[in-house]
């Protein structure tokens, strides 16, 4: 790990690593932009039976869309049977139901890049013992379910021929038929086919086996000035993490995780406030944040614990948690068997590599072969993983030991040392304030974990890791990273 304690140069290196994913984006001038939905293909768009509101990917995605361009989504339920033609010809602006990119509808509609990749999957009754494949319900004379002009009725076409196929005019007609009885199998997209599942999962099942592989994508008329626009947005949604969160909320398979209740405990947690982007104080507002302080809070909140950070130097920081003086620490911890000998360690919430750091002119060695073959200094900061990979390279004799990573960054600018091995996440930064002066190395020396630290036998090892376990299930983990460490 690296350590980040001049709070101006960090500060500037923060604001990079968070905006080197942002992109200039069109506005729209507040412009209403008209969009086409069935409400009734989940999880893309429906009505939520308890509400009466229409919810789903759609409604997030378009919300966050219109949000970045300054424009106003307004949905119009139509009828998928004449959606695309519709939009075609002009009717609509857009149409966002989920629908797949393919050649053919190309030739009337413009699609924008494709906002998440899914497979065709075969459902079928809880109880189904008759086939358990394509093969095996191709084999037979059994009846498949489908709606008419969707990529999932060409599949079943395909794959039983039209014969067998029983029409409906939506999937949840198609669904309901199938636990009637009424046909053996109705084959759909796997995220919407997760979502009818998680709503009648004592009734119907997927089959593992994928029958295609495609993306969806919405739909404009030819030529439409918002094919561009919606596309940046996309691409900087993806950048940031959004689209992501979106995708994971609605789109990924829903894990119950039962966690305990903590009942208000209060965890003493030792952070440095001195490691971007782990733990700081934001020097404007004097706030102590981070991706240790984001990612507690959501743990607390989900745990019922209130976290009680404590401002604790790097170098007694591990050994102080194995004392017991401190509930845990959360300082982008490495997770290595040396230390685990004397605290435990949570689930890792993040990988990483670390690189090799060198001036931006540096032509003697390009890589860590030559690195370790030359007579090369290499800087770094004692009790660092970074430092312990420094001299399994080079040996310890030629490590010069720097209080901070911003000194030994310092230093090997000035060429007192001739390379700074660290974290890759924090070695972006640095070259994002230092791009006319330093770069990395592709090659990664390492591939670790990191986590949270505990003292031996902590009853809050196990609520932790289930707590993270739940937000790497629900996208939260993933939102949290990318905001900090992408």
């Amino acid at each position: 790990m690296s350590k980040l304690s001049f709070m101006g140069l960090a500060l500037l290196l923060l604001a990079l690593v968070v905006g080197t994913a942002a992109q200039e984006l069109p506005d729209l001038g507040g412009r209403v932009i008209t969009v086409a939905v069935e409400n009734a293909y989940i999880p893309f768009n429906y009505i939520d039976e308890e509400t009466g509101e229409a919810v789903g990917w759609d409604y997030d995605a378009l919300a966050e869309i219109c949000a970045r361009l300054n424009c106003v989504p307004e949905f119009i339920e139509v009828g998928w049977d004449g959606m695309i033609v519709a939009v075609s010809n002009g009717e609509y602006d857009m149409a966002a139901d989920g629908i797949t990119i393919t050649e053919e509808r190309a030739e009337i509609v413009d699609f924008s890049i494709g906002y998440v990749d899914l497979a065709q999957r075969i459902m079928v009754r809880i109880d189904e013992e008759r086939f358990s494949n394509a093969e095996e319900l191709a084999a037979g004379d059994y009846l498949v379910g489908s709606q008419p002009g969707t990529t999932n009725y060409f599949t079943a076409a395909e794959l039983v021929g039209e014969e067998r196929i029983v029409p409906y005019e939506t999937f949840p007609v198609a669904v309901q038929a199938l636990i009637a009885g009424d046909v053996d199998a109705v084959i759909m997209d796997d995220v919407a086919g997760q979502g009818y599942v998680g709503v009648n999962a004592d009734k119907v099942k997927l089959f593992e086996e994928a029958l295609t592989s495609e993306q969806l994508g919405f739909i404009f008329p030819k030529g439409s000035d918002l094919v561009e626009p919606f596309n940046l947005a996309l691409e900087s949604m993806a950048a940031d993490g959004t689209l992501e969160a979106i995708n994971n909320k609605w789109l990924a398979p829903k894990v119950e995780i039962e966690l305990p209740d903590l009942g208000g405990r209060v965890i003493t947690v030792a952070v440095e406030n001195a490691y971007i982007p782990f733990n700081y104080i934001d020097e404007e507002t004097g706030e102590a944040v981070g991706w240790d302080y984001d990612a507690l809070a959501e743990i607390c909140a989900r745990l019922n614990c209130v976290p009680e950070f404590i401002e604790v130097g790097w170098d007694g920081m591990i050994v102080a948690v194995s004392n017991g003086e401190y509930d845990m620490a959360a300082d982008g911890i490495t997770i290595t068997e040396e230390r685990a000998e004397i605290v435990d360690f949570s689930i890792g919430y993040v990988d990483l590599a670390q690189r090799i750091m060198v001036r931006i002119d540096e032509e003697r060695f390009s890589n860590a072969e030559e690195l370790a073959a030359g007579d090369y200094l290499v800087g770094s900061q004692p009790g660092t993983t970074n430092y312990f990979t420094a001299a399994e390279l080079v040996g310890e004799e030629r490590i010069v030991p720097y209080e901070t990573f911003p000194v030994a960054v310092q230093a090997l600018i000035a060429g007192d040392v001739d390379a700074v091995i660290m974290d890759d996440v924090a070695g972006q930064g640095y070259v994002g304030v230092n791009a006319d002066k330093v770069k990395l190395f592709e090659e990664a020396l390492t591939s670790e974990q990191l986590g949270f630290i505990f003292p031996k036998g902590s009853d809050l090892v196990e609520p932790f890791n289930l707590a993270l376990e739940s937000m790497a299930a629900d996208g939260t983990l993933e939102a949290i990273n990318n905001k900090w460490l992408a």
